[in-house]
């Protein structure tokens, strides 16, 4: 069975940790017995001119290149920044089609499996019927939580679900949101992302603090995330100056991520006088991320909105004990207890919980055996037989 993956979130020279979950999982699917994969991963069109930022990012991303083994092409579609997003997906279907003929004529796919149901799926749709080939569309968050309030956009999203063959959420929410915007149930599998073993493994919190420069000593609390308005690290900040004020702030946080809420975030912190207990670290590696969830004694993310935040799943495989909000697919994922706290979404809620997680005893070896269950192979194992049952007739 010959895989043709369609995504704008995939991971490529320019940003290497972009969207690793949606590699892992195409990565895994092609080890399935007779699964082959490509993929193309368009990139919005900009002129070979020396910029910084994401359009320098366009500019140069070679037209292909290998992943990780996986063949990756990048064909140009047209964007028109903060206007025109209902022609995105026509204009990346455009763009896309010359390297998905010369692909189909070398290496005639059966079946395109994307990912984000706008712009990517709708472009994903308007191939399969050119190639008259099926089309599979995994839902990841914002495309199902947001887009539909946007009223141009609703319409198209409705199309994509009513047109695709196959549709996949990672969690119960997004399904049921699928289903509401015109989706037929009995297409609709819910599957959730799994974790990485190699990178998300438990260690001792000492070693981990030593492998990347903290103290051995005293709490640590980390977050991990974008740093934009949803993932709630402007909260966070906020429980960390209310702890002050009552005196329990003794401990570390650091916040991993970049985005445009950094500046605020800066600024918040010199307001209520946090330097000497949050930092703003930055982008990190995904292969250094396992150490930083060991070095935790807590994780923490604030969110309003979200799919199956693998950023979760990778602590609690750390043996890290989680607290959260519960939003979307986070209370399939912290399903108990014993892996964390489901919190309000506020400053004073987190303040209460952060402060709870730190005097609770936490069993990290169960957490850890818990959070390491479900592997990419095995999600790869389910998407292979949808694939392989529902489509073998176009094979």
């Amino acid at each position: 069975m010959k895989v043709l993956t369609f995504t704008t979130l995939f991971p490529n020279r320019e940003q290497p940790n972009n969207c690793i979950f949606i590699k892992n999982r195409v990565a895994a699917l092609g080890r399935c017995r007779d699964a082959e994969v490509r993929v193309v991963a368009p990139v919005p069109y900009f002129p070979p001119i020396p910029v910084q930022g994401r359009w320098g990012m366009a500019a140069r991303m070679p037209r292909q290149e290998a992943v990780d083994g996986l063949v990756v092409s990048h064909p140009r579609y047209l964007v028109t920044p903060k206007v025109g997003m209902m022609f995105y997906g026509y204009w990346m279907f455009l763009g896309s089609l010359p390297e998905m003929r010369k692909i189909f004529r070398e290496w005639p796919f059966d079946v395109i499996d994307s990912h984000y149901v706008y712009p990517d799926g709708f472009a994903a749709v308007l191939l399969g019927r050119h190639f008259r080939r099926p089309v599979a569309v995994s839902a990841r968050g914002t495309d199902m939580n947001l887009f539909p309030r946007l009223r141009l956009i609703r319409p198209l999203i409705r199309k994509v679900l009513r047109k695709a063959d196959q549709l996949i959420s990672v969690c119960d929410p997004l399904a049921e949101l699928m289903v509401e915007y015109g989706g037929d149930k009995t297409k609709v599998a819910v599957i959730p992302n799994g974790v990485d073993q190699s990178v998300f493994y438990p260690m001792s919190r000492r070693l981990a603090r030593r492998k990347i420069g903290l103290p051995e000593e005293g709490g640590i609390l980390l977050s991990v995330g974008s740093l934009i308005e949803i993932k709630g690290m402007h909260l966070l900040l906020e429980a960390l100056a209310v702890l002050k004020d009552k005196g329990f702030l003794d401990f570390r946080t650091f916040i991993i991520g970049k985005g445009p809420y950094k500046s605020l975030l800066e600024r918040q912190i010199a307001k209520d006088d946090l330097q000497s207990f949050a930092t703003l670290v930055g982008e990190v590696n995904n292969e250094s991320l396992g150490d930083w969830y060991n070095a935790a004694d807590l994780f923490i993310l604030g969110s309003s909105s979200e799919g199956w935040p693998n950023v979760i799943s990778e602590a609690l495989a750390c043996g890290t004990p989680v607290i959260s909000t519960k939003v979307s697919g986070i209370p399939q994922i912290v399903s108990s207890r014993e892996l964390g706290i489901l919190s309000e979404r506020s400053p004073q809620a987190f303040a209460g919980a952060i402060r709870e997680g730190f005097e609770r005893v936490w069993n990290r070896e169960e957490i850890s055996a818990h959070g390491r269950k479900r592997t990419w192979q095995a999600v790869a194992e389910e998407i292979y037989d949808i694939y392989s049952m529902k489509f073998k007739t176009h094979r």
